[in-house]
């Protein structure tokens, strides 16, 4: 009893510390890239927040995974280097006698990676893609800043007002710059003003300027004279209802589901809370820690453990999606394949102890009696 409850406060203790510095890293690195993103274009500056957050919503269960692993990684880990399985060893007790507390400390985990996997993930990714797209549409619109240069359509497009004027929408003295391969087309205006046509399309409707159409590097241009001229700026905005499929929908809707990529995404769904409780089981035996090969040899070991696992689901989930394999339960054989690696590298280091060197020492017993004889 006293050994479950130190157990337990330790994993529970330093799965905490493991996944605050596993979500700051990973936190990180998302931000960068998605800072990268919205430096080309590619996203609006305004949704980086938030999709970062969905992101951190989606990648919930893959983190609590790497938690769960590490920590029993590291908890074993110090007992083997301290002695303590030695003692352990030498009172008769098995290496079987941890797979229960590790289990019971990884239950409440899988808990709540079935959890994420199951309707958080789904959720976060549909408002993400709603969210995206809807920033989106409204990406021009944004453009639109009294006295600041804004780019849009990735840089294709670059607007500049100098007012604007919230009484009648109207703006003053405006550029608009489109660029579409070599050609470059400037527009100036004295007054514009946001309008939606009968198609629903909004424009940016310009009065009284000029138009310069022209190669890039070029001093020849066209010029023309208007006193009306209209920019279409997309559709008006309205809520998108972004398309459905696979990683938006529910665990119930992939199993009624009959194409390739629901079998995909029900396979990996159902993968995730079974590999948390496999490697909880692989970091048993991979915790042995040896002083006479090395201070990192079980660290390797376990990291080529886990991108082995790791690779092979992809890979079958690869193979589901592309319907080379006809069953969401084609994903099995790794999960099989990794739990027999575990319970084999169990039994290996639980020897000392196991029926098998208790056979070894009987019968080296025996024969000592018949030499004796």
């Amino acid at each position: 009893m006293v050994f479950r409850k130190s157990l337990t406060r330790e994993l529970t203790v330093t799965s905490i510390g493991v996944f605050l510095v596993l979500f700051a890293i990973l936190l990180t690195t998302q931000t960068i890239n998605m800072l990268g993103r919205a430096a080309q274009g590619r996203v609006a500056n305004e949704a980086v927040a938030a999709l970062i957050g969905f992101w951190a919503l989606g990648f919930f269960p893959v983190l609590l995974i790497l938690t769960i692993f590490i920590t029993v990684m590291v908890v074993l880990g110090r007992a083997w280097r301290d002695h303590e399985m030695a003692v352990w060893f030498s009172s008769g007790m098995s290496l079987t006698r941890w797979i229960a507390p590790v289990l019971r400390f990884t239950l409440p985990f899988t808990l709540l990676i079935i959890i994420g996997t199951s309707f958080i993930g789904p959720w976060a990714q549909y408002r993400s893609k709603e969210y995206a797209q809807n920033l989106k549409q409204r990406e021009e619109i944004s453009a639109l800043a009294p006295g600041v240069f804004k780019e849009a359509q990735g840089g294709k497009r670059i607007y500049f007002i100098e007012s604007y004027s919230p009484e009648d929408g109207a703006s003053r003295n405006l550029f608009v710059q489109s660029i579409e391969k070599d050609e470059v087309s400037t527009i100036f205006a004295e007054q514009g003003k946001l309008s939606v046509n009968n198609k629903g399309v909004r424009e940016l409707v310009l009065d009284n300027g000029h138009r310069y159409i022209g190669e890039a590097g070029s001093g020849e241009f066209e010029i023309g004279q208007f006193k009306r001229y209209s920019v279409r700026m997309g559709e008006s905005p309205r809520l998108i209802e972004p398309a459905s499929d696979s990683e938006t929908r529910s665990t119930l809707e992939l199993f009624a589901g009959h194409t390739a990529s629901d079998r995909a995404e029900l396979a990996w769904r159902l993968s995730m809370p079974l590999s948390s409780l496999i490697l909880a089981l692989l970091a048993i035996p991979l915790a042995y820690y040896n002083p006479r090969s090395g201070h990192a040899y079980n660290l390797v070991m376990a990291l080529g453990a886990y991108l082995l696992y790791q690779n092979g689901l992809w890979l079958l989930r690869d193979w589901i999606a592309h319907d080379k394999i006809s069953s969401a339960l084609g994903i099995l054989p790794i999960h099989l394949l990794m739990l027999g690696i575990a319970l084999g590298l169990i039994w290996y280091r639980n020897r000392p102890t196991g029926f098998v060197a208790a056979a070894w020492n009987a019968r080296r017993q025996q024969n000592r009696t018949k030499t004796r004889a």
